[in-house]
């Protein structure tokens, strides 16, 4: 008889496995103690794995990942009910790369009453909280009643955005409860969510809600990151957006606010879009504490160069490694969390070109990370948008070379329609000359061949002439410098070059003839915006005339410079009419063309004419003194046709409205009338609903548009 075979000491068969990653319930779990947890962390910078976790008895616990498959650690551990609080210790993890003492423990794994020094979050923790000044992660319950809820599956065509912070947009509204103000509650109260719905926007898109955490430079002056770029945990929503009774409850009442506040805007036809940032983490550079990813494994997460310092492409001290199969799984996963977990709508990728980076470092259209996000069905009817620049070398700017399915924020629009109204009108008014309508004419219909080499249309184009990162709206014509010195860096941050024109007086004025030329050009600016073919995006508060007294980086400015003032003023109502209209008129006029619009150029059209009704001759397109022009808009499936006329001149103007018979289009009636529906002159304005047939005469204004509907 042959001898028996024997096994390693180390081989024990069990019942833990490497996926999915996080804590999850274990297989057979009614053979094991209650509330015994699958565990497994991507730790490949770890020789081996402990979980320590708050068991009810007060104590910390440790348990060590017994199993390593590919460098995932992971382990069955015992006693881990939903709420129940962990982290991760490798043996060596505290003293190597946090430079503190290794954590307080018996050499017998003994429980013990404080926390663990060094404790490292759970990349796939849902949910984070702070015991004794450290941050743990939690396991969290997925339970919600979501009842009937149904995603607007907006089109992109009838999409506007609406980008706006969560503890903005409502800190200091006075018609919403105060315990609210400021919350994922409070946005989703009956008074914002109707605000929302007049105004006429589709979509917030929110920025950061993923758990971040402040800079220490920041937290050294007091001030903290508002913006929230800078994420600790991409499966964890941020518990200072919720109210205090939530954020006392613990993170399962933040996550069931924030999936309340969703639910709500979905019932009201409004999509959420999430702001999110994977192209680094909070830990930033290498002399800053591990908080997670740095301790797991360094070199594996991040990118370095030959010399074994960080690769950085987005100025943060760190950039994710999309190289790594197990980074691009990562984002993955926390994609579908949000999509799936928390019924979100979509996804505004910041410093987008990082994640697209192969292993040379250069940008790849066709990156796994793409390929992955256009083969899971998951992210089929989800809204999937870029920011596509970081601050890489040479090949930081990649507007128009994302894929098919993506819509990217296109700078393109935002500077050339900024300089029309703003700086070549600075221009103007000294004395010079502009430049000629042929760049704003081409953003206006849709940059059609920035994006045309990518196989997509005009709707690919994210059009805005304002973001969180800028000038609002109001300090655009109010401002010709920034004024960031509440930021406490002597002014030195921010963007120099803004394209902004303070109309001959720099700042705060109360002297009529001025403020009544920057509301015209506020007009102009958002109205251009509305017409533009494309996909619209506000920013909160534009629609009001916010301001932030010039403050263009207002990053670390969780206060009234950020926060939108709701007082009513005859400027801010003025504002807010001339929005709603605008945006009223995209939708009536998008409503009334095919469902392919338009994206098919056989079946659209846009004419092009100057001043007297002629099409526009090279001539025309070239000349810096040729500061008109007609746009005609439509489908000849559609029942509307829009006339677009713009005067970027300095003065009023005579213009003839085109004969459309020689169009070969047709109108109702034997002769086509043109409707007057908005005119961004107040005087010409008060005509609207007047009627011109076609080849008629009719005046705009300097510095004015004209919109007409056929």
């Amino acid at each position: 008889m042959s001898n028996p075979i024997t096994m390693p000491l180390e081989f024990v068969v069990t019942a833990s496995r490497p996926f999915p990653l996080g804590v999850t319930p274990a297989r057979q779990a009614d053979q094991y103690a209650p509330d015994t947890v699958n565990v497994a962390v991507f730790a490949p910078g770890l020789t081996a794995v402990d979980v320590h976790h708050l068991g009810q008895d007060g104590q910390w616990h440790r348990t060590r990942l017994t199993e390593k498959s590919g460098g995932v650690h992971h382990g069955l551990v015992p006693r881990f009910p939903l709420g129940t609080k962990y982290g991760f210790l490798g043996p060596e993890t505290a003293a190597r790369l946090t430079g503190s003492h290794l954590m307080r423990r018996d050499d017998d794994g003994a429980p013990h009453s404080s926390v663990p020094s060094g404790l490292l979050l759970d990349p796939y923790g849902r949910g984070v909280d702070m015991v004794d000044g450290s941050l743990v992660s939690m396991r969290m319950h997925q339970d919600f009643d979501w009842g009937a809820d149904r995603r607007p599956n907006t089109p992109w065509r009838d999409t506007v955005v609406y980008e706006a912070h969560v503890r903005g947009l409502t800190k200091l509204h006075p018609d919403i409860p105060e315990d609210l103000r400021g919350t994922y509650a409070g946005l989703a109260n009956p008074v914002m969510v109707d605000y929302l719905k007049e105004l006429g926007v589709t979509a917030v898109e929110l920025l950061p809600v993923h758990f971040h955490l402040d800079e220490a430079h920041l937290e050294n002056v007091g001030l903290t990151n508002y913006w929230g770029y800078n994420t600790a945990s991409f499966f964890a929503p941020h518990p200072d957006y919720a109210t205090e009774a939530a954020r006392a409850a613990g993170p399962g009442a933040v996550q069931d606010e924030f999936k309340g506040m969703v639910k709500l805007l979905h019932a009201a036809g409004i999509e959420v879009i999430l702001d999110v940032v994977y192209n680094h983490t909070s830990e930033g550079g290498k002399d800053l504490p591990a908080q997670s990813f740095r301790g797991l494994g360094d070199g594996t997460y991040y990118r370095h160069d030959g010399n074994g310092n960080y690769y950085d492409t987005t100025g943060c001290g760190n950039s994710l490694n999309f190289g790594e199969p197990r980074v691009v799984q990562l984002v993955l996963d926390s994609l579908r969390h949000w999509v799936q977990d928390y019924h979100v709508d979509g996804f505004r990728f910041d410093l987008a070109t990082t994640l697209c980076r192969d292993e040379n470092n250069q940008f790849d259209p066709k990156h796994p990370f793409l390929v992955a996000l256009a083969a899971d069905p998951v992210f089929h009817e989800v809204k999937l948008i870029s920011e596509p620049w970081d601050v890489g070398q040479g090949d930081s700017w990649q507007t128009g070379r994302f894929p098919f399915g993506w819509v990217d924020w296109n700078d393109r629009f935002r500077d050339t329609v900024r300089s029309f109204w703003l700086s070549e009108r600075a221009a103007i008014d000294a004395g010079h000359q502009g430049r000629s309508v042929s760049a704003l004419a081409d953003v206006v219909s849709g940059s059609a061949s920035l994006f045309a080499p990518s196989g997509r249309n005009r709707l690919a184009s994210l059009n805005f002439i304002t973001a969180h990162d800028g000038f609002t709206m109001r300090d655009l014509v109010s401002y010709d410098r920034k004024h960031n010195e509440a930021n406490g860096e002597n002014n030195r941050d921010g963007n120099d070059s803004n394209f902004s024109y303070n109309h001959g007086y720099e700042g705060r004025t109360e002297v009529e003839p001025l403020l009544a030329q920057r509301a015209l050009t506020s007009r102009n600016l958002m109205t251009t915006l509305m017409v533009s073919l494309g996909v619209p995006m506000i920013v909160a508060g534009d629609e009001l005339g916010r301001t932030q007294q010039g403050n263009n980086n207002a990053y670390n400015q969780d206060n009234a410079i950020t926060w939108i003032d709701w007082t009513p003023t005859r400027e801010s109502r003025q504002m807010l009419r001339a929005t709603q209209r605008a945006i009223r008129i995209r939708h009536e006029f998008m409503a009334a063309q095919p469902f392919d619009y338009p994206q098919r150029d056989e079946h659209s059209y846009l004419h092009w004419f100057n001043q007297d009704g002629e099409f526009m001759s090279g001539e025309d397109w070239n000349n810096p003194g040729q500061r008109l022009v007609q746009l005609l808009l439509g489908s000849r499936r559609g029942k509307v046709d829009g006339l677009v006329v713009i005067n970027g001149g300095p003065s009023d103007l005579e213009i003839v409205l085109p004969r459309l018979s020689e169009l070969g289009i047709t109108a109702e009636q034997d002769t086509a009338k043109f409707e007057l529906r908005l005119s961004t002159s107040l005087v010409h304005d008060e005509r609207r609903g007047t009627r011109r047939a076609e080849g008629e005469k009719d005046l705009v204004d300097a510095f004015s548009m004209n919109i007409y509907r056929l």
